[in-house]
């Protein structure tokens, strides 16, 4: 039998046509040569959420405001079992399916992925979100419990969740987007963030770009996922890095080379 290896560089012209859905590309959109999008989040102050405080013991806080000092590219997408495959050359997913979300994936393994990732590509700076970008993107300036207002029920709308996900994951990019043209931010799998989990970080903390606790035990996921019934903002789960679950994957923060950026919009 004869076997062909190919670089990864070499198959990005082919595999980019089918690692992301294709819904119309927004003014502040880019996307990296393995067909991730990434879509531009503002800046701002806001009040981290209720449901965030209580998780982590700051109900004596009335308010507690924190500052994401620039913009930053987050994923338009969890990051699918093809992207995942093209970079680590394997898929660890349960549900299979090339534009399903990968999963199976411990924080280790996020961190490994990312790392590979910023050293193959070399078109910028990949990385996870901090919960704090994550809280921002999420919620996406809402001041209600969810981004889309005080109906929980609605939230069928945007995430797959135990009541209406027959079990298992699905395509991304197939439920609506929230305000900032984010999809699967709730639901299908929980995203890990960057961050360890700690004690009294978001009373002791940066008011600024907090980036999460250096040390712990725990690592932190956000966003829910196909087997949590009621689906919500509130969703966060704490678990050791090294523990892999068909809930468990990731979504990305980019930071383009200022040089690059120009060619990272026009391959939209």
């Amino acid at each position: 039998m004869t076997h062909v290896k190919f670089s990864l560089l070499a198959i990005l012209g082919l595999t980019s046509l089918i690692l992301s859905p294709a819904p119309p590309a927004r003014a502040d959109e880019i996307s990296d040569s393995l067909g991730m999008k990434f879509v531009s989040i503002p800046a701002g102050t806001f009040a981290i959420s209720a449901d965030l405080r209580r998780a982590v013991n700051l109900t004596d806080y009335p308010e507690r405001r924190v500052t994401i000092t620039k913009p930053f590219y987050l994923g338009v997408y969890e990051v699918t079992q093809a992207q995942w495959a093209a970079v680590m050359g394997n898929n660890p997913s349960r549900f299979k399916g090339d534009l399903n979300p990968v999963e199976m994936v411990s924080w280790d393994d996020a961190a490994s992925f990312v790392a590979k990732l910023n050293q193959t590509l070399q078109e910028g700076s990949y990385r996870l979100p901090t919960e704090a970008e994550f809280e921002r993107a999420l919620f996406a300036g809402a001041t209600a419990a969810n981004f889309w207002g005080d109906k929980p029920e609605d939230v069928t709308r945007y995430a797959w969740y135990w009541e209406n996900a027959d079990g298992e994951t699905h395509p991304v990019g197939k439920k609506e987007p929230n305000p900032w043209g984010l999809f699967d931010v709730l639901g299908n799998v929980d995203e890990w963030v960057s961050g360890w989990d700690a004690e009294n970080y978001y009373a002791e903390g940066p008011r600024d770009d907090p980036p999460g606790a250096a040390s712990g035990r725990e690592r932190i996921s956000r966003g829910c996922s196909w087997g949590d019934s009621g689906c919500g903002s509130f969703y966060r789960e704490t678990t050791y890095p090294d523990e892999r679950n068909d809930n468990f994957g990731l979504r990305l923060v980019f930071e383009p080379d200022n040089r690059k950026t120009k060619r990272l919009r026009l391959q939209r």
